[in-house]
């Protein structure tokens, strides 16, 4: 496993509604970020931020899908630091932003992996699917559409990125805390042959046992795991500060099992943390849990 961590800011909020979340790699860095992963004995280097072009500098485009040509354009940026972090031996952790970012995220990972003739495998920790494309979008958000896109379905400008397509096999994926998808995105994640492991799977199974199997699946014959941590995925108890708040979430102790768990594997390649939002949130709590469930997917114990 590699030990030195990279850090990649992508200050985005183009896809998604509510403003703010663009702010996050900054909360994120003032809640102790790079100190607490020298503490745990890793090197660190932070990178600064991607570059992202501001909303009120350019109109929205198409209204099925806000932006597009500029998130994707972000997003070859990410996808291109992230494969050459990869290379030179480091985790890439990136900041976000909206989940729109994930698409650039994973076709850096995939990149990398493909060109060894190799596979990735991908751990998203979700409330929602993130599974539309235009055509089923409600809202024309693309923080709606990266895990369709990164499995192959939706817009080329995103479902290309990595240069071929899928970046990573829906087989491969696991998407865990899910309570709220749209009634149109349902089908396709229906049919697309994703694990879905929703929050009735951790209620009635226990997070070790969902993420046991969540883990196994991104396994198989893949020789690593990328990992999308959406800070809605913990109950806004907890993360009140998210994008996109949905009550019924994972506690404090079940996000942080999940991550061990992560660690435990020695699988991880990438870790990104997105949608916090430091405007609804109180005194940065949620920067301050998400630093420290970065921590606990880092190799963090209690003893």
């Amino acid at each position: 496993m590699a030990e030195k961590i990279r850090i990649i800011g992508v200050p985005m909020d183009l896809g998604a509604s509510r403003r703010g979340v663009d702010m996050g790699p900054s909360a994120l860095r003032v809640a102790g970020l790079q100190a607490r992963l020298k503490q745990l004995g890793r090197a660190v280097e932070d990178i600064g931020n991607v570059r992202v072009r501001q909303p009120e500098e350019q109109h929205f485009g198409e209204k099925n899908a806000k932006y597009l040509g500029e998130i994707s354009e972000t997003c070859r940026d990410v996808a291109e630091v992230v494969r050459r972090a990869i290379e030179e031996g480091c985790i890439p952790l990136v900041l976000g932003g909206d989940h729109s970012i994930a698409t650039g995220t994973a076709a850096g990972v995939a990149a990398h992996f493909h060109k060894n003739s190799k596979r990735a495998g991908m751990i998203w920790l979700d409330a929602h699917g993130d599974m539309n494309t235009p055509e089923t979008s409600p809202s024309g958000n693309v923080h709606g559409m990266p895990l369709a896109s990164i499995m192959g379905y939706g817009p080329p400008e995103l479902t290309g990125l990595a240069g071929f397509c899928p970046m990573i096999e829906p087989r491969n994926v696991s998407l865990v805390g899910v309570r709220d998808l749209d009634s149109k995105e349902r089908r396709l994640v229906k049919e697309s042959g994703v694990h879905v492991f929703t929050m009735r799977d951790v209620d009635e199974r226990g997070m070790r046992e969902v993420m046991a199997e969540a883990l196994r699946f991104a396994a198989d014959d893949t020789a690593g795991i990328a990992v999308s941590l959406d800070m809605d995925f913990v109950d806004p108890s907890d993360a009140p500060g998210v994008g996109t708040p949905v009550r019924g979430g994972a506690t404090y102790r079940e996000a942080h099992l999940a991550m061990e768990m992560i660690a435990d594997s020695r699988m991880m390649v990438s870790l990104e943390l997105v949608e916090i939002n430091p405007v609804i949130d109180l005194h940065n709590t949620t920067a301050t849990l998400g630093v420290e469930l970065v921590l606990s997917a880092l190799g963090k114990k209690i003893l």
